[in-house]
């Protein structure tokens, strides 16, 4: 087991990454050698590595996606109340981005991490696993998560990258619907992607201010760094089918990130059946896994 703060690296001939487990099984860094023979990073690196909540690295979400409002929500009859995790009003990204995970195995080029939840506030038991995978030409992370109680679970997850923006960046995806949301990041209005998104393929992620959930997606995203001459592909496996995009103006950084609900899900999911949420019976499981492919841009 790793101690609090301690990285393990994993490294082969094009990629090096770094991952801090017991800081939410974040990836702290992620870098990829260009064919032109420099290493460009792919994750917007960490420069802490005691900083959890900084803006920065790769961490996994669950037992959802983005914020819960006020913390609360009603399952089958029960009303469930989670501390706030955040300076803001919500509950975000569930909680397993601020807890320890463990080293369950460990190779050169593949780790697997692994949360046990026993059930606090979030009085569901479950069992959440990251496996990350280097291959030749791609990053694999599979996550899975087994309903350890003897009911019922309202589920969602997903992953979280931060990546680098420079100012000609690009984001392209083939998106339905989007979530229009209030002061507060919460979402009050489903419309067609093209309000915020525009009607070009390719969106400018240094020229718009978005932090919203797009759904309708395909799984299917590419980023486009023309200043550093590479790109990356992104393929998500369902049930991933929405696209939270964050694009704070100015800040160097991005997300796009693949996801299986949409913002406060467990409480629209009262109303209506298009929120993404799951609900994994006793002693079920689910699995999906996100490639990430960079290549070099002619």
């Amino acid at each position: 087991m790793t101690a609090p703060g301690d990285a393990v690296e994993l490294a082969t001939e094009r990629f090096r990454l770094t991952l801090l487990p017991e800081l939410g099984g974040r990836i702290a860094a992620c870098q990829w050698r260009h064919p032109a023979g420099r290493w460009l990073d792919l994750i917007r690196p960490m420069s802490s590595p005691h900083d959890g909540d900084e803006e920065a690295g790769c961490f996994p979400l669950t037992p959802f996606s983005n914020r819960l409002r006020d913390g609360r929500f009603t399952f089958e009859g029960r009303d469930i109340r989670m501390p706030r995790n955040t300076p803001g009003p919500h509950v975000e990204h569930g909680h397993g981005w601020q807890r320890p995970w463990k080293v369950v195995a460990s190779e050169p080029d593949r780790i697997v991490l692994g949360y046990e939840h026993a059930g606090d506030a979030w009085p569901f038991p479950y069992a959440a696993m990251q496996t990350i995978e280097l291959m030749c030409d791609r990053l694999r992370i599979r996550l899975t998560a087994h309903n350890r109680g003897r009911e019922p679970m309202p589920y969602g997850f997903g992953l979280h990258p931060f990546f680098p923006a420079t100012p000609e960046t690009t984001l392209e995806a083939r998106v339905e619907t989007v979530w229009h949301v209030d002061g507060e990041v919460m979402p009050v209005r489903l419309g067609p992607a093209a309000e915020l998104w525009g009607d070009a393929a390719r969106l400018p992620v240094g020229q718009v201010s978005l932090d919203t959930a797009f759904a309708g997606w395909d799984g299917v995203a590419t980023v486009r760094w023309p200043e550093l001459g590479a790109g990356l592909g992104m393929v998500a496996d369902a049930p991933l089918r929405h696209l939270v995009v964050y694009t704070p103006p100015g800040a160097g950084h991005f997300c796009a990130e693949p996801v299986s609900n949409c913002t406060d899900a467990f409480n629209l999911s009262t109303s209506r059946n298009d929120t993404g949420m799951m609900v994994l019976a006793p002693g079920s499981a689910i699995a999906t896994a996100i490639t990430l492919s960079p290549f070099a841009l002619p």
